[in-house]
């Protein structure tokens, strides 16, 4: 019997004509519902005419979690009397609960991806509702893209609404072709916010890691709230692993019950949450519980203003989730869930000042994420770059070519990025590629069941008390009584099914196998013979060999006291571990630590070198290596699996271009004093130096960037014929330097004239001059040998810094004007040096003596 009554109590049934009447018009519609309006329950039941108003259509519904898309079946059958899998049903992996006569269905978006690639059509839907679209999953914008693409090609009758408390309506209008906008305004009641930062600065999170500190005052403030308002409580935390913590800290409430809710959580578990209790409960769940979702007796939400999105680190090849401050539209959402049966309030767990710095809307996940599953369903989609989709943002150049890049490498897609059968057929396992790749190829290797078993574990993270060994998690997934040990048991009943019915009328087993080496892609007609398989070993080899299919790039040699990834990323071990000291180990699981640069392994098996070289074929190379290193040309042939060294032997006879190259490269490191620098060659460099500054060109320049850049035209051919350190020792640098001199202006000819060498001063002697400093060049000359030389001597316009020295060399006077100095300084150079060097003349007018450089007794002579 339906319940009227409570289908009358939501709001959104006064929106249901303007949204029928969008239907009727463009097909489309963005639906904006406040939290609690009904939006999620009762707008698919008026669709599909299960109200007994308009015609009879199928629905389906996508939701973003599986318990939201169970939750929601299961209130839309009790609103009309019945059990789900009557005229509601649900669909998630692993669990379909539909009947012959179910008119709405209830699906995760990853469910209608595949429903989407298999018929593209969705032959028999009437109108395909995606709900709490403002979430951004990647599932989601790509499930709103595809039907996009069918309306416009294939059924433009198929109706889309696009469904949110709190979206960018424009957007998704945009999005959809100019689709009309309906508002549902909500009854809900008053929230108040209260303001409960810690009392002491905590420290920001970190990857998965958030400070103690402001967990142990989230559960201070649920007991606060606990003894200053009345109702269960709802506190919104960023993991599991936070809300473990948490609720071990309100152990001992008296007469509370205190529920764990995410999407791990027991079914059991998710039941009770909605439904009302007898006693009061404390909720901790994760962001499960801001949409889709009402917990009744709900009257206190107290928020930790953190979320989890998703992460990738190309440059170490991890992908990871990051906690982040919570947005503005995931505030709203939590915060109303305190409004939904009655007047509320929300504990807020941030000064209020922080709150305008939070984003608007969270992460779109196409932004930030892994975008391997994408680019295969875009591939299979016949779209591989996505351009032609109607995405509400495009996906990163950088992060579509890492995901290019693996797809190519374990053969989803071929060189144009077009999707291949192997492709078609992984993208319909429900899988990320990596792991579809393991479960397929892994099947064939180690069989069906071992291959399902690792990658079910693979699919979820698993309990921290599993440990870091994957074939002892395996080993306790199997044991577990646990909830995770049930999901892990139904989800391999899943993958031995979907891997035995991908292998049905497209079995290729053999071929999946025959170019292991090149990444266990299907082999062409000329392959050759697959090794055999490798289903002995033990089950730690097994998972090890499972693992390293799924992840190739993560394969770690033992380095020292941690591991190199073929990545060219550092990983280690914690103390105690099991997996310390193995050769090889194939990392599934790993994060940076905070102040760490190397990765930490969470989950990985043991391998040895013969699973890497299978696992990661496409990355196996064996080429010379000619470079630069400690001080020489280092020549060698070496056999790399990425990152990570397998065999080196000494290149006797090694190519002539990488030699050059090497030498080059040992130039730019040590610098160019690996040449022969005589004097004459500093000088000739220190005069070049001076010309270019003054007078520009034709005149070289020969600075270190400069003559590093043109070493081609100085050097060679002496480069050219250098293999090691000591033939560039060899090399004249002042003799190759003459080569960049201006020959063909015939300008070269004037540099004794323009930078002389020496220059020849009254005395009659050639004193040399320094260039070491090319702004003004130095001429250090007996004081004596200056006498009469009434101006400062010049080379290329530029005076001559003159150092005047006393009869021993010692400088007495420095001056670029001799006249100014005969006439104000030399008084008292003469007064202070003509006691001490008696037998050297010092005339009164020194601008009208004998310039010598002799002592008086040789003058008299």
């Amino acid at each position: 019997m339906i319940r009227d009554d409570a289908l009358d109590a939501l709001p959104v049934r006064a929106a249901l004509p303007s949204l029928n009447d969008a239907l009727d018009g463009t097909g489309t519609a963005v639906l904006a519902a406040p939290p609690g309006t009904g939006k999620t329950t009762l707008v698919p039941l008026a669709l599909a005419g299960l109200l007994g108003e308009g015609p009879g259509r199928r629905v389906v519904v996508a939701e973003p979690r599986r318990i939201a898309a169970r939750a929601a079946a299961r209130r839309m059958a009790w609103l009309l009397g019945e059990k789900a899998g009557g005229s509601v049903g649900y669909t998630v992996r692993g669990e379909r609960v539909v009947g012959r006569h179910t008119r709405v269905e209830v699906v995760t978006t990853g469910v209608l991806l595949q429903r989407l690639q298999r018929d593209q059509e969705l032959t028999g839907v009437d109108v395909v509702v995606l709900d709490e679209c403002h979430e951004r999953h990647l599932d989601a914008d790509t499930a709103a893209a595809f039907l996009w693409d069918v309306r416009e090609a294939l059924r433009p009758e198929l109706r889309l609404v696009a469904a949110s408390a709190t979206t960018d309506t424009e957007g998704w209008s945009r999005l959809l072709g100019g689709a009309p906008v309906v508002e549902a305004h909500g009854a809900a009641f008053d929230v108040e916010v209260l303001w409960a930062p810690p009392a002491r600065p905590v420290r920001p999170p970190h990857g998965t890691w958030v400070d103690p500190a402001l967990l142990g005052h989230v559960a201070s403030v649920v007991r606060r709230a606990l003894a200053e308002r009345p109702g269960d409580v709802l506190c919104f935390l960023p993991g599991v692993g936070e809300i473990a913590r948490v609720a071990g800290q309100l152990q001992g409430l008296g007469g509370v019950e205190v529920l764990q809710v995410h999407g791990r959580a027991p079914a059991a578990v998710q039941d009770a949450v909605l439904t009302p209790g007898e006693g009061r409960r404390v909720v901790l769940a994760t962001a499960v519980a801001e949409s889709s979702l009402t917990v009744p007796g709900v009257r206190v939400v107290v928020d930790a203003g953190l979320a989890r999105e998703p992460r990738v680190d190309h440059a170490r090849g991890l992908s990871a989730l990051a906690t982040v401050r919570a947005s503005h539209a995931a505030a709203r959402q939590r915060a109303g869930r305190a409004g939904r049966e009655a007047p509320g309030v929300v504990y807020r767990c941030w000064p209020e000042a922080e709150n305008a710095r939070l984003p608007r809307f969270p992460s779109p996940e196409i932004k930030v994420a892994d975008l391997a599953a994408f680019a295969l369903q875009a591939a299979c989609w016949g779209d591989p770059d996505a351009s032609g989709l109607a995405l509400f943002d495009p996906p990163p150049a950088g992060a579509m070519a890492a995901a290019r890049a693996l797809l190519t490498a374990i053969g989803a897609v071929d060189p144009a990025g077009r999707a291949t059968e192997r492709g078609v057929r992984l993208a319909r396992l429900g899988l990320h590629p990596r792991l579809g790749r393991a479960l397929l190829d892994g099947a064939s290797l180690v069989g069906v069941e071992r291959a399902a078993e690792v990658v079910a574990l693979l699919s979820e993270e698993a309990p921290r008390e599993y440990g870091d060994d994957l074939a002892a998690a395996v080993r306790g997934a199997r044991r577990g009584g646990d909830a995770y040990g049930s999901r892990w048991r139904a989800e391999v009943r899943r993958l031995r099914s979907v891997a035995a019915e991908s292998a049905g009328p497209h079995a290729r087993d053999a071929r999946l196998c025959r170019d292991r080496s090149r990444g266990l892609v299907p082999a062409g007609p000329h392959a050759r013979d697959a090794p055999p398989a490798r289903a002995g070993g033990g089950e730690d080899a097994t998972a090890g060999l499972v693992a390293a299919l799924a992840f190739p790039e993560r394969l770690a040699r033992a380095d020292g006291g941690s591991h190199l990834m073929v990545s060219g990323t550092r990983a280690e071990v914690r103390e105690g571990s099991a997996l310390r000291g193995a050769p090889w180990l194939a990392v599934a699981v790993a994060d940076r630590p905070v102040g760490k640069g190397h990765a930490r392994v969470q989950l990985a098996g043991v391998v040895d070198e013969e699973v890497a070289r299978l696992a990661a074929g496409p990355l196996l190379d064996e080429r010379d290596e000619v470079h630069w290193a400690d001080g020489d040309v280092v020549a060698r042939r070496v056999e790399r699996l990425g990152a990570v060294e397998l065999g080196v032997r000494p290149l006797r006879d090694a190519d002539a271009g990488l030699v050059r190259q090497a030498v080059r490269e040992g130039l730019r490191q040590e610098g160019l004093t690996l040449l022969r620098w005589p004097p004459e060659a500093e000088v000739l460099r220190q005069r070049l130096a001076f010309l270019r500054l003054h007078l520009g060109e034709p005149w070289p320049d020969v600075s270190d960037a400069s003559l590093h850049a043109r070493v081609e035209d100085w050097l060679e051919p002496e480069l050219g014929r250098a293999r090691r350190r000591a033939d560039l020792a060899r090399i004249d640098a002042g003799e190759a330097l003459t080569r960049l001199l201006p020959w063909a202006s015939g300008e070269a000819a004037r540099l004794e004239e323009l930078a002389p060498e020496r220059i020849t001063v009254p005395s009659g002697s050639r004193i040399r001059i320094d260039y070491a400093n090319p702004e003004q060049p130095v001429l250090a000359v007996k004081l004596q040998e200056m006498f009469g030389l009434q101006q400062s001597p010049r080379v290329a316009g530029v005076p001559l810094l003159v150092h005047l020295l006393s009869p021993a060399g010692r400088p007495a006077a420095v001056t670029a004007d001799l006249a100014s100095f005969w006439r104000d300084g030399y008084k008292g150079v003469r007064a202070e040096l003509r006691g001490r060097y008696p037998k050297h003349p010092w005339p009164e007018d020194p601008a009208g003596a004998e310039p010598t450089r002799h002592t008086k007794a040789r003058l008299g002579r």
